[in-house]
């Protein structure tokens, strides 16, 4: 197994976003699959997203909303990035 490295912001009421330089990431949704490709920034940027969200402090129903208006391609559908701790 491989260690990888990835610093992520702390929460401090808020879900502050921190994107590697060039990031790419675009969300099509293709019959019924959700298809998510991104380039190498794009894929760390979406790790720390999760790792943020995952984080004991950050309340159950915090979310993060990206669309092509917000971060995504052109042509992206919305991506609602959600903790949900009752599943």
């Amino acid at each position: 197994m491989r260690n990888i490295q990835i610093s992520v912001p702390e929460y401090n009421d808020c879900l502050q976003l921190e994107w590697e330089y060039d990031f790419k990431i675009k969300v099509s949704n293709q019959s019924d699959t959700l298809k998510i490709e991104a380039n190498k920034g794009g894929l760390v940027s979406l790790a720390r997203h999760l790792l943020l969200l995952a984080q004991e402090d950050v309340p159950n129903g915090s979310h993060i909303h990206l669309d092509e208006f917000n971060s995504l391609e052109d042509n992206s559908i919305e991506l609602i990035l959600s903790k949900k701790e009752d599943l």
